[in-house]
């Protein structure tokens, strides 16, 4: 049984699709199809149901995906243990991603510490919503996700990295900083949110919910896309916004933003780390891991 097919077969079933599968290994549709063919011949099993509009794994098939999956992440830990050696100077590359507001402030600093000190490992970071980050690493097109939002998925795993504490961003000199409103007041606030998919909207969603009320109750102006466009939004004065604290600390000791509090809400959100089910961890990735959460802890 050779590992390409075992490939061939993972991307099939995580991209429900021929064509897709054969865009992301870089190879024609007819070559995924006859790798699938070979795969079903030796085991003497069907292995992809091709019957509906999408393509699924059958029984067998979702067996042998699972599987597959701890065999191709093993050869990827092994290739890379011997092209690099288990012992030394770390080498490779991490491809991360990471939601707006941990991919603002806190994994960058962490990743520009960590690569000053392994100058031999490459970083490359991109920065989505939380849903497009966990399923970038389902699909193993990243390696590690850091989200601030855990949104279930079964090809993913989440683990707790740090806990941010969210406030209620103001200009300074506004008439609610430094404050505890009340939920009537915020009402009266014209307020500016993060896009569907982000982390913070999640936790506000949630902390509003369990108050009684519905974020689409307040009096929403704008919608925005990145945190960095909330905060100058925030500072130019055309609204307030519910906000990570890690990510507005800079402003806050430097005076550019102020903060405030809603009585009865205490939004905390959890800023995980993600990992496909299955997948062994690089050597520089898993280094890296560790390297974060003892920088994270002092």
């Amino acid at each position: 049984m050779e590992t390409r097919q075992l490939a061939a077969f993972c991307a099939v079933v995580e991209r429900k699709s021929f064509s897709r599968a054969a865009e992301q290994l870089g190879v024609s549709q007819p070559a995924v199809s006859l790798q699938i063919a070979a795969l079903e011949k030796r085991l003497g099993r069907r292995l992809i149901d091709r019957s509906g509009r999408r393509v699924e794994p059958t029984e067998a098939g979702q067996l042998l995906y699972r599987r597959a999956q701890r065999m191709l992440a093993l050869e990827e830990q092994l290739l890379e243990d011997v092209a690099a050696g288990t012992e030394g100077e770390l080498r490779g590359t991490i491809e991360i991603g990471a939601s707006t507001g941990p991919g603002d402030n806190v994994v960058p600093l962490l990743l520009c510490e960590f690569q000053q000190r392994n100058p031999n490992v490459h970083v490359a970071l991109s920065v989505f919503d939380t849903q497009t980050v966990v399923e970038q690493v389902a699909l193993r097109a990243l390696e590690l996700g850091v989200v601030g939002a855990a949104r279930r998925h079964r090809s993913v795993r989440f683990e707790p990295l740090l806990r941010d504490e969210v406030v209620l961003a103001c200009p300074p000199g506004h008439r609610i900083a430094g404050r505890t409103i009340t939920l009537d007041e915020l009402r009266r606030q014209p307020l500016i949110v993060m896009q569907e998919g982000a982390g913070v909207r999640q936790v506000i969603e949630d902390e509003l919910r369990g108050a009684g009320i519905r974020l689409r109750e307040l009096d929403i102006r704008l919608e925005l896309g990145l945190q960095e466009s909330v905060k100058s939004a925030v500072r130019a004065g055309y609204g307030v916004s519910f906000i990570s604290r890690s990510g507005v600390e800079a402003d806050l000791a430097a005076g550019t933003l102020a903060a405030a509090r809603v009585d009865g809400l205490e939004p905390v959100r959890e800023i995980s780390l993600v990992r496909a089910t299955g997948r062994a961890l690089t050597r520089a990735s898993d280094a890296f891991v560790a390297f974060a959460r003892e920088r994270l802890a002092a």
